[in-house]
């Protein structure tokens, strides 16, 4: 076995290189800050299905994002699925103080006030349950409200550093 661990565990070097080979659906998620209504999003790749009864997910988020502080603060996300064309709105929602929800970007105020991106696979409305450290994120679980799905789009991936399609 490469990459030897002691008591303490891998590196976080070790940790990235690892999960570079593992595929992931893309998704961001949406709220908006407190007091001010300012919509607050990022892209995730974390996204995991927890249950089904009741329907949960979880995500999780780094602390020293600047997104985070909003999101500790939110009773409600928005979740939505990126579709294999929408690359782009992946990376404006991935980069570092990009104003990510103007031009280009499609969104208007969906349910709860929440921001709703235009064309995404599928969306998914939740409130908030819990918020659990963990490193250098947060993990956050979330109860799935509403869901809507676009049929007869495939989903974006992340793989190996890039963006990827589902081959059929």
């Amino acid at each position: 076995m490469t990459g030897t661990a002691d008591s303490t565990g891998i590196s976080a070097q070790r940790f990235r290189e690892v999960f570079r080979h593992h595929a992931a659906g893309v998704a961001v998620i949406t709220t908006t800050s407190s007091p001010d209504h300012r919509p607050v999003g990022f892209t995730a790749t974390s996204l995991t299905s927890v249950s089904a009864e009741p329907p949960l997910v979880s995500f999780g988020l780094s602390v020293r994002s600047s997104s985070w502080p909003a999101f500790r603060a939110a009773p409600r996300v928005g979740i939505h699925l990126l579709a294999d064309d929408q690359e782009e709105l992946a990376a404006v929602f991935a980069r570092r103080a990009a104003d990510r929800f103007a031009a280009p970007t499609a969104w208007r105020e969906g349910p709860y006030g929440l921001p709703e991106l235009d064309a995404a696979l599928a969306f998914l409305v939740c409130d908030v349950v819990s918020e659990v450290p963990a490193g250098d994120h947060s993990l956050f679980l979330a109860r799935v409200l509403d869901a809507s799905v676009k049929e007869g789009k495939a989903p974006l991936l992340y793989h190996a550093g890039e963006f990827n399609v589902l081959r059929r």
